[in-house]
């Protein structure tokens, strides 16, 4: 959510920051409403001021014996007259509050304007890997080895998913492991989270109400309305940054560092391209979770930590892959700058997105009203930070194939070993 009061002193800034988005918008009318509300709030006050006055004249009006009833018909009169105003009053704060709650987040001005193409590669993390045998793709391999079980996943869900089995079923439980050692390791608290939420956690994330039609709801006979069902999470972040929804936290405790491990439920179907072939996109997929919040002059620390420490669990897990600062369009609606992890995927000689590590300031707290209380007792809005660390789906094909030996199988990465009984290969059994 947006600052009125900013939107109030500087629409055209605010305008042209949006622009970069692509998100166009006329504030006109927006700002009518504001004015308008001022104004009546102004009168509401005045009249409230004046009601109570007389109000506190009329017992000793009454002790002197004269007369009432027509002072008493005039308070009458006023308090209709501010009920109405109440009425509209509250009318235009919805107006206002739906008006401002359909606008993304403003990009931070270092971003470039535009979408993908102006996005920039910040730096590429180890050599593509080079074979000297004709290697073969993820899906070939999983097959083959019988790591994954496409066939079957579709049989007992559709298009979009695919079942681990084996040692597939023990890698990709390795890779979460490690992911979970490696965030205790540095502080941070884990978080086993419902997977069903309400709709005032998409709503306080920033994912809707433009973006409700992209989650899995699910079927509540009894619910009133959109905003009383629940839907299956599509990041553990839509939940982790609701934790302290309408709370106000003491500063002391800042940073507050968590993480937490969840299937993620998303409706974006795999196409049929080949570049999304295998388990580059599903319904449902793996992932760990971070999420920080902090004072507003820490959050840029807290964003370089985040982006530190998923890049250093891709070094860690030997992947070649690169860093890329994501021009303003490419960012999400909710998120003020964001940096993204991309692994090369040799088969199909691109990269693909395995973490994006993003900061939307205030914009979330604002939305769920999520505050802190500094030193001097002062109430601000905290700022949020999520970054994945990691999603499985891309990194396991792109282990698969960066790690693949000319026989057909495949060598585990030496931190995953641990998690492995010791394995260091995995081949057909």
């Amino acid at each position: 959510m947006l600052d009125i009061k900013m939107i109030s002193e500087n629409p055209q800034k605010v305008k042209e920051l949006l622009a970069r988005k692509g998100c166009e918008v006329d504030f006109t009318q927006l700002l009518e409403w504001v004015q308008q509300r001022k104004t009546l709030l102004q009168q509401v006050e005045m009249d409230k001021a004046e009601r109570n006055k007389v109000s506190a004249q009329i017992p000793a009006l009454k002790k002197q014996g004269l007369p009432v009833d027509e002072i008493f018909a005039k308070m009458r009169a006023l308090g209709d007259e501010i009920a109405k105003r109440d009425e509209e009053v509250n009318a235009l704060s919805n107006n206002i509050f739906d008006f401002v709650a359909k606008l993304p987040n403003l990009p931070d001005e270092d971003l470039l304007a535009g979408e993908k193409e102006n996005n920039q590669v910040v730096k590429v993390f180890g050599e593509k890997p080079n074979f000297n045998f004709n290697a073969k793709n993820h899906v070939d391999l999983c097959t083959s080895l019988n790591l994954i079980d496409y066939e079957r996943g579709v049989k007992l869900s559709g298009g979009g998913y695919w079942l681990y089995r084996g040692d597939g079923a023990r890698l990709e439980w390795a890779l979460l492991n490690f992911f979970i050692q490696e965030h205790l390791n540095d502080g941070y608290t884990f978080i086993l989270p419902p997977h069903m939420l309400g709709y005032n956690c998409g709503f306080g994330a920033g994912q809707f109400p433009k973006f409700s039609d992209e989650v899995y709801w699910v079927e509540d006979k009894d619910a009133e309305s959109i905003k009383t069902q629940r839907f299956m999470l599509p990041t553990a972040e839509t939940a982790l940054v609701n934790m302290y929804a309408g709370e106000i936290i003491d500063c002391k405790n800042l940073p507050m560092k968590f993480f937490a491990y969840t299937p993620c439920y998303r409706k974006e179907a795999g196409s049929y391209r080949a570049e999304e072939r295998g388990m580059i996109r599903g319904h449902q997929f793996n992932k760990v979770e971070m999420v920080q919040y902090t004072r507003p002059e820490d959050s840029m620390k807290a964003f370089e930590e985040l982006v530190n420490k998923a890049c250093s669990l891709m070094k860690k897990l030997g992947l070649h892959f690169r860093l890329s600062k994501l021009a303003a369009g490419d960012c999400s609606a909710s998120m003020a700058r964001t940096y993204d992890i991309e692994v090369w995927i040799p088969s199909m000689g691109i990269y693909k997105e395995v973490s994006s590590v993003s900061n939307a300031n205030d914009y979330q707290a604002r939305r769920n009203n999520t505050r802190y209380k500094d030193e001097n007792k002062k109430i601000g809005f905290v700022h949020t930070l999520n970054g994945s660390g990691l999603a499985t789906s891309r990194v396991f094909p792109a282990l698969i194939e960066q790690y693949q030996n000319e026989d057909g199988s495949v060598t585990v990465p030496e931190v995953l070993r641990p998690f492995m009984g010791g394995q260091e290969v995995i081949k057909l059994k």
